[in-house]
């Protein structure tokens, strides 16, 4: 850190300090949790269930994808080499050789960090909320309150690892690079944006063809309760609700959490860079780095005191008024943390006036997370009309449903990206004038896009305490259920859950709005990049990215738009149709068991792991050929197009995949929560036609608002971030070179194999599932 002032070196420690400490305090609420009751032996017996088969995907999970992992570190580690490293990683490091060996080593190392890290959060996480929801069951015969804090501490273990180690990664690494920091954090934010896309499809997957199948078959068909301990699908759903829900959601938040930070010390040492002739040559101007980390750093800590204030009593019973109080409380303390640190920090060193637009834009970002929040709500929530109008819709059937979701779901997205357009408009008017250079004053206002990213994204401790809050309490009100707890503990169970399910609507919007916000910051990273790698081979500054713009009346730049809005709708397809292909067989398989004497009266135990499997099967073969279309698709666009088309590819897939993921997720957070209206006894209750067509529309919205809405959020981060690693590649090297020629044919054919893969039909269990059903196994 030798670039660093006295101050700055000490902000930096007390940064690695509140990470750990962050993580540290992790693990003290992990054993506070597993300290707690865990119930009756039939409680613990059906959480045994869900504990294995959650274990068990996730291990198999890893298994899957630690070879692509592998090959990665690899050829990023080997990618330096063709390219000089920057000016300012041979500054850092003191010759060109040094530089291009550690920035191989460093990029390499930050992406296996970044993709560890990731996996851990979500691993972690899902197996504190399977340890928790049990216990969240046992609690709630005590409570209201004891259930809501052992569900809202098991979800904070999640939140609070998740910034931990995110702050660790990126704080680490600049201690270690300094202004040669974003080679290497380029790998740490791609690492990260892989593994939550391998998490997120899944886990997407696994947990919405096991939900389908036993909510057709259950609900519709037999009509039975949704966590009968009778439907050999129930298990499946619990468990998917832990690695969809927790592991994936938190992998997801993860890698959102990186990449702003990523983007924000990128466009940071950019922006410190364009007042190297006010300090004097070799020098740069570090505020703009160290800044973002200090907030995040505020951030953790005001998510430990907001985190601290959710409780409630038995007279209030109201969870989600706790866990707003918390998420204030911590916002609250932001704003005069942020506001402190501004004052005594963001000096400008040849005026001495403080600069508080960073400031502004971060605020700005809280602000679009509050507003994002309300939009969510208004649109998923059964407290107003866009889902009450959904539900009443199902009384002429399914088909009207389903209309009155799509048309909620489209609606709702126009407002979302209106909303982040004023972010965006605010971040520009904030940061107009800021030089009389115009590309100065561009960067500077993308800086103030990515530190918006980081002001959304500051409260994640409570975010992501709040959405795994959502399936801790499903899974403990199925375990009651199945368990068959008194009737004081079950409204105590079905209140939290009710709960739990608008916090996870609200959370996947702020998800998914600090997605397109990070892809934004993104994007202006990849012009900064650019022109830099321009300049350094001599390309005039009147011909360099930065200042010509990207001008889609070329044929081949409007290509690559066209190109990049169409890829958000094939991964749509390749998971949707995925989850259909699983809920398929499990249906099948549902039906099947029901047929076996002694199911449907309850003196057969179902062949539970049957369910399981299948939908491991299917979730895992998705995986690798997903990932491949997220990596292949822009190393094409750029080497055959040019680097101009795969800008406008980026900007193409930035908004269709904005559009399609808060339509998706909206849409089925509506058809979700208008079938609960139903069966909280409107328009005809349980087991009425409204309700079996709310079941429908529900069924299509599930693999939309669990599955591909939310698969959209990491791999427009995941594209950004190879076409941020290539760009520099595809500048220097000629596209019509043989060894770019023959690099991209086998590209070629592995996007191919890729597509083909995920269009194949699962391997046919037919030989297990149609054999003669006169017994049934258990787990």
């Amino acid at each position: 850190m030798q670039e660093l002032s006295a101050f700055e070196q000490t902000a930096v420690w007390a940064v690695l300090g509140v990470a750990i400490f962050g993580i540290a305090y992790a693990f003290v609420l992990r054993a506070q949790i597993l300290a707690q009751d865990k119930g009756t032996a039939r409680m613990q017996e059906v959480w045994g269930f869900i504990k294995d088969g959650a274990n068990a995907y996730l291990s198999r999970q890893f298994r899957t994808i630690a070879i692509l992992i592998a090959v990665l570190t690899f050829v990023l580690a080997a990618s330096v080499f063709i390219i000089p490293p920057t000016r300012e990683a041979v500054e850092h490091f003191g010759s060109e050789q040094a530089a291009t060996l550690w920035v191989a080593i460093g990029r390499a190392v930050a992406f296996l960090m970044g993709s560890l890290f990731s996996y851990a959060v979500g691993f972690v996480g899902m197996n504190v909320a399977v340890e928790g929801n049990v216990r969240v069951a046992a609690a709630s015969r005590k409570g209201y309150n004891p259930a809501l804090q052992v569900a809202y501490k098991s979800g904070s273990v999640t939140g609070m690892l998740t910034v931990g180690l995110g702050l660790l990664g990126g704080t680490l690494i600049f201690m270690v690079y300094g202004i040669a920091a974003p080679d290497a954090l380029l790998g740490f934010g791609f690492g990260g944006s892989l593994i939550a896309l391998f998490m997120r499809v899944g886990g997407g997957i696994y947990t919405k063809a096991a939900d389908v199948g036993a909510d057709l078959v259950g609900k519709v068909e037999a009509g039975i309760p949704e966590d009968d301990p009778r439907n050999a699908a129930v298990i499946a759903d619990l468990v998917g609700d832990n690695v969809g829900d927790c592991a994936g959601m938190a992998a997801d938040v993860f890698e959102s959490f990186e990449v702003t930070l990523v983007s924000a010390l990128i466009l940071g040492l950019v922006l410190g860079d364009a007042v190297v002739g006010t300090l004097g040559d070799g020098q740069y101007d570090l505020r703009f780095i160290v800044f973002p980390l200090v907030l995040r750093a505020i951030g953790v800590i005001a998510s430990v005191v907001g985190n601290s204030v959710v409780s409630t009593d038995e007279k209030r019973r109201n969870a989600m008024a706790a866990m707003n109080r918390g998420f204030y409380v911590a916002a609250f303390l932001c704003l005069v943390g942020f506001a402190a640190f501004t004052a005594v920090y963001m000096v400008d060193p040849t005026t001495g006036a403080i600069d508080w637009r960073p400031f502004l834009a971060t605020i700005a970002g809280l602000a679009l997370a509050v507003a994002l929040d309300k939009l969510t709500e208004y649109f998923t929530s059964t407290h107003f009309n866009p889902v009450k109008e959904t539900s009443k819709a199902s009384k002429t059937g399914a088909a009207t449903n389903i209309l009155a979701g799509l048309a909620l779901g489209m609606e709702s997205s126009v407002w979302a990206i209106l909303v982040i357009c004023a972010s965006i408009l605010t971040s520009i008017a904030i940061f107009a004038g800021y030089s009389t250079d115009p590309a100065v004053t561009l960067t500077a206002v993308l800086y103030g896009v990515s530190l918006t990213g980081i002001g959304m994204l500051t409260l994640t401790g409570n975010t992501i305490s709040m959405d795994s809050f959502g399936p801790i309490s499903d899974n403990a009100n199925g375990i009651g259920e199945m368990a068959g707890l008194d009737k004081n503990a079950r409204n105590v169970m079905d209140d939290l859950d009710a709960v739990g399910n608008t916090t996870k609507a609200v959370t996947k919007g702020i998800a998914i709005g600090s997605a397109v916000i990070a892809a934004v910051a993104l994007y202006g990273s990849y012009l900064a990049d650019v022109s830099k790698v321009q300049e350094q081979i001599g390309v005039p500054l009147e011909q360099q990215l930065r200042t010509i713009g990207i001008n889609v009346a070329m044929p081949t730049v409007f290509i690559g738009l066209l190109i990049g809005g169409a890829v958000p709708f094939l991964f749509s397809s390749l998971t949707i149709r995925a989850v259909q292909r699983a809920a398929s067989q499990i249906v099948n398989e549902v039906r099947r068991q029901f047929k076996i004497p002694g199911i449907m009266e309850g003196t057969v135990t179902p062949d539970y792991a049957r369910a399981v499997s299948i939908s491991t099967v299917a979730a895992q073969k998705e995986l690798i050929s997903l990932g491949l279309i997220a990596v292949m698709v822009p190393i094409l666009v750029g080497f055959l197009l040019g680097v101009e088309a795969l800008g406008s590819f980026l900007a193409g897939i930035i908004l269709s995949g904005q559009l399609m993921a808060v339509f998706q997720a909206n849409a089925g957070g509506a058809w979700d929560n208008a079938k609960k209206y139903i069966e909280e006894g409107n328009f005809g209750g349980k087991h009425s036609d409204p309700h079996k067509a709310a079941v429908v529309g529900d069924t299509v919205g599930d693999p939309l608002k669990d599955t591909a809405g939310p698969a959209l959020n990491p791999m427009i981060k995941v594209i950004n971030l190879v076409a941020l690693i290539i760009a520099p590649i595809v500048v220097t090297i000629p596209s019509g070179s043989p060894g770019v020629i023959f690099a991209m044919v086998i590209c070629a054919i592995a996007l191919a194999w890729a597509i083909w893969q995920s269009k194949r039909e699962a391997p046919s269990m037919t030989a297990e599932t149609t054999a003669p059903a006169t017994t049934a196994r258990g787990v």
